[in-house]
C-alpha cells in the first residue's frame, strides 16, 4: 500500500506542477473529487480494516505480556523487565501512507463540499473589471445564489435566484469551459442590448452614465474618464477610453452560438439575447473581452454570484462587499 500511495503522490505532484507551469488546464473541481474519492476509500479501509487488525495486535500482545507476567509471578518473580505500553503505541501508530491519506479525508471532504455548494474563492486575473474588481483581489463566489448544482458537471439540480442585470457573475467561459470568468450581466434572456458609441442602452432606454473623477490605473500608468451606471436601480463604476474606437474589429469575434443574433457596425454592436442566456460584459468597457467578442452565456456554464474582496496582498485596505 505504502507503494500505491507513494505513486499517487507522484502523479498529483505531476498533474499540480503541469497545471502552475502551464502545460495544461486544470480542474479543481475535477481534482477535489477524485481525492475525495481516494481519501475515502482509504478512510473506510482504516475503520473497517487496517486500524481493528492494529487493535487486535494491540491487545494480543498486552495479553501475551499479562500471561507471561501471571506465569512468572507463580514462580515468585514480580519484577520483571519491559515495558510493553511503547510497544502497544507503537503497534497501534498509523502508517505514514495512511496519516496521508486516509487522515486528510475529513479536511478534503469539508473543503469540496464547501466548494462546491457554499463558497468558492476565486482571484482576479485580469483587469477587464476595474474599477469594480483590480488584478489580485481575492473575492469569494456564491454557489448557490442562482441554484444548486452538481459538482464537475456542473448539472443544476435545484433552481433558486435568476441572474439579474448588475450582477457580477463567474461562469465557465464558453469559448473553454475549463476556465472561469467573471463580468457584470447586461443583457437578460429576451433583452435587445445596444452598446453603441460606449453608450448603453438596453431595450431602446438608454442607461444613463454620470461622469465622476478620472480613474488612476497604477499599473498602466495612465487616467480613464469614469463614470456611474445603474443596473435595477445599482449604482456601479465603468471606465471608458475616449481614444480607443467604438466599435468591435470583426477579426477579433468569435463564430459563436447565436451570432446571428447581434449586428456588428462602425458604431459598436446590436444583440439580441436568445432564451437561456445572458450577455456580460467588463467594467473596463474598452480592455474588456466580453460578449462583444465571444457570444452569449448560457445558463449550464453559470458558476455563481461574486459578492465580497476578502483580500488583496498588493493593497490590503481593498476589503469588504461590491456592486
Amino acid at each position: 500500500m505504502s507503494l500505491i500511495t507513494g505513486l499517487f503522490y507522484a502523479v498529483l505532484a505531476v498533474y499540480l506542477g503541469g497545471w502552475y507551469t502551464g502545460r495544461w488546464h486544470g480542474n479543481f473541481s475535477l481534482l477535489l473529487f477524485v481525492m475525495s474519492v481516494i481519501t475515502l476509500a482509504y478512510w473506510l479501509a482504516e475503520r473497517y480494516k487496517f486500524r481493528p487488525e492494529r487493535e487486535a495486535a494491540a491487545a494480543q500482545l498486552v495479553q501475551q505480556d499479562q500471561a507471561r507476567r501471571a506465569t512468572l509471578a507463580m514462580q515468585g518473580i514480580n519484577e520483571v523487565d519491559g515495558n510493553v505500553a511503547a510497544a502497544r503505541d507503537k503497534l497501534l501508530m498509523q502508517p505514514w501512507w495512511l496519516d496521508w491519506t486516509a487522515g486528510l479525508f475529513p479536511v478534503i471532504c469539508a473543503v469540496f463540499l464547501m466548494r462546491s455548494f457554499l463558497f468558492e474563492p476565486f482571484k482576479i486575473p485580469s483587469g477587464s473589471m476595474i474599477p469594480t474588481l483590480v488584478v489580485g483581489d481575492l473575492i469569494l463566489v456564491n454557489k448557490f445564489h442562482y441554484g444548486i448544482r452538481l459538482p464537475v458537471i456542473n448539472k443544476k439540480i435545484i433552481d433558486n435566484n435568476e441572474p439579474q442585470r448588475g450582477d457580477v457573475m463567474v461562469f465557465r467561459y464558453p469559448v473553454n469551459t475549463d476556465l472561469d470568468y467573471i463580468k457584470r450581466v447586461v443583457g437578460l434572456p429576451g433583452d435587445t442590448v445596444a452598446y453603441l458609441n460606449k453608450r448603453l442602452t438596453i431595450n431602446g432606454t438608454p442607461i444613463e452614465q454620470t461622469p465622476l473623477a478620472e480613474y488612476y490605473d497604477a499599473d498602466s500608468l495612465r487616467y480613464s474618464f469614469q463614470f456611474s451606471e445603474q443596473l435595477m436601480g445599482r449604482e456601479h463604476r465603468i471606465l471608458v477610453d475616449k481614444d480607443r474606437p467604438p466599435f468591435v474589429p470583426p477579426q477579433a469575434v468569435e463564430d459563436f452560438p447565436f451570432k446571428e443574433n447581434c449586428r456588428y457596425s462602425g458604431e459598436g454592436v446590436v444583440c439580441k439575447v436568445p432564451p437561456g442566456h445572458y450577455f456580460v460584459m467588463g467594467d473596463n468597457r474598452d480592455n474588456s473581452q466580453d460578449s462583444r467578442f465571444w457570444g452569449f452565456v448560457p445558463d449550464r456554464n453559470l458558476v455563481g454570484k461574486a459578492f465580497v474582496i476578502w483580500m488583496n496582498f498588493g493593497d490590503i485596505k481593498r476589503f469588504g462587499t461590491f456592486h
